[in-house]
């Protein structure tokens, strides 16, 4: 039906038809897919939900003399430095240490990450290793996101396709990932805001590939490589969306231009620091099937529930529910009534689509050719320790 090219003439001149995702099911159902597909150019999709998996390359520039930087803390919060001798990455969950060594888990790297986005002054602390060439041993000095050179994020992986349900059958309080998850069934934990998210409306990624463009955290992205736990082979529906935890995405984009808004540090209780990110990505409508894929709804898309009280890498399901009846607030387990609740933001996820509509409409985003596939038959290896002798505590 369409070319990328030809969707971005349009955006260039103005004249394309840009609808968020949600927007496009409503019309669906009004008109049916075909006509749908005739009258739209792009679907604009958006999450904003914990992105653990991330972080930030940091360039500081050389000091004089110069330095050959081994050890760093930002605000306290250790960054790696084992590359070039001012190249930094600081990782989303590292935490902060405290003036007697100990950690202090409350704030972490993903709110260094959104106070240099916000504009704020950071303290640095540096300890170099002396060489002939880097002879400098010792640097302190305050920075901000405009007195360094680089600072972007590189995200080993975000966007998961899909994700867990996380409950506790056990008797005691369980602090996790998904949050504090309440003994004997107390409450339930989901995490993907569900069919407004990216990856539910390209299920087997035809449109989304290396060198896609992105909204990446109020800034412009990209998808560099297949995301770390990439797992495309998960079962899946006949829809195509998968029934768990499935494809996820390395996303890259220039933190110097993003937003506090879409990237929040966030603390789990008794587990540590993440960060909260926005991430929308527009799907152009070259073929009648995109528009297919993109009018799926939450009650026909799916989430295992997990029992985290068995601490294993393999733990119990309690079957799968529907993203329809988690957003109801109330699921049923083992026929008991359980609260339910996500960690993701469903508003925010809309207001990043609606952001990213705002964006094409204005011309000052334009779509862009994947230059290679993302992979599609990773499957997911367990590193188990064979042979070694494991103890449970």
């Amino acid at each position: 039906m369409r070319t990328i090219a030809e969707i971005n003439d349009k955006i260039s001149r103005k004249c394309a038809v840009v609808w968020t995702v949600e927007e496009l099911k409503a019309r669906v159902s009004e008109v049916g897919v075909t006509q749908a597909a005739k009258e739209v150019d792009v679907i604009a999709t958006g999450t904003f939900e914990p992105m653990e998996s991330s972080g930030a390359i940091i360039n500081l520039g050389h000091t004089d003399p110069p330095i050959k930087i081994r050890r760093c803390w930002l605000d306290n919060v250790s960054a790696y430095s084992g590359f070039g001798a001012v190249d930094l990455y600081l990782g989303a969950t590292q935490v902060t240490e405290t003036a007697d060594g100990e950690e202090s888990r409350e704030r972490g790297g993903g709110h260094v990450i959104e106070d240099l986005i916000a504009g704020k002054p950071v303290s640095l602390r540096a300890l170099g290793q002396v060489t002939d060439c880097y002879p400098r041993a010792t640097f302190e000095t305050t920075i901000t996101r405009d007195t360094i050179n680089q600072f972007y994020l590189y995200n080993p992986r975000n966007l998961y396709q899909n994700f867990i349900v996380g409950i506790n059958g056990g008797e005691r309080p369980l602090f996790t990932y998904l949050g504090p998850l309440q003994p004997r069934l107390g409450n339930a934990v989901y995490s993907n805001p569900g069919a407004v998210s990216p990856l539910w409306n390209d299920p087997d990624l035809q449109l989304i590939g290396i060198g896609t463009r992105v909204f990446l955290g109020g800034g412009i992205g990209y998808v560099a490589w297949e995301g770390t736990q990439h797992f495309p082979l998960q079962k899946r529906l006949p829809n195509r969306t998968p029934i768990g935890p499935a494809a996820t995405l390395a996303l890259i984009g220039d933190a110097k231009q993003m937003q506090r808004r879409w990237v929040r540090g966030c603390y789990f209780k008794n587990y540590g620091p993440s960060l909260m990110l926005g991430v929308g990505v527009a799907l152009p409508v070259l073929r009648e099937d995109v528009v297919a894929n993109c009018a799926v709804r939450d009650q026909e898309l799916v989430a295992p529930i997990v029992d985290f009280s068995i601490p294993r890498r393999v733990r119990p399901t309690f079957g799968l529910v529907s993203y329809a009846q988690l957003k109801t607030g109330r699921i049923t387990i083992d026929g008991k009534s359980v609260r339910v609740a996500p960690l993701a933001s469903i508003f925010l996820s809309h207001q990043v689509a609606l952001e990213l509509k705002q964006w094409i409409l204005l011309s000052q985003f334009t779509l862009s050719e994947p230059v290679a596939p993302l992979p599609m038959d990773r499957s997911f290896v367990p590193q188990d320790l064979w042979g070694a002798q494991i103890t449970l505590e």
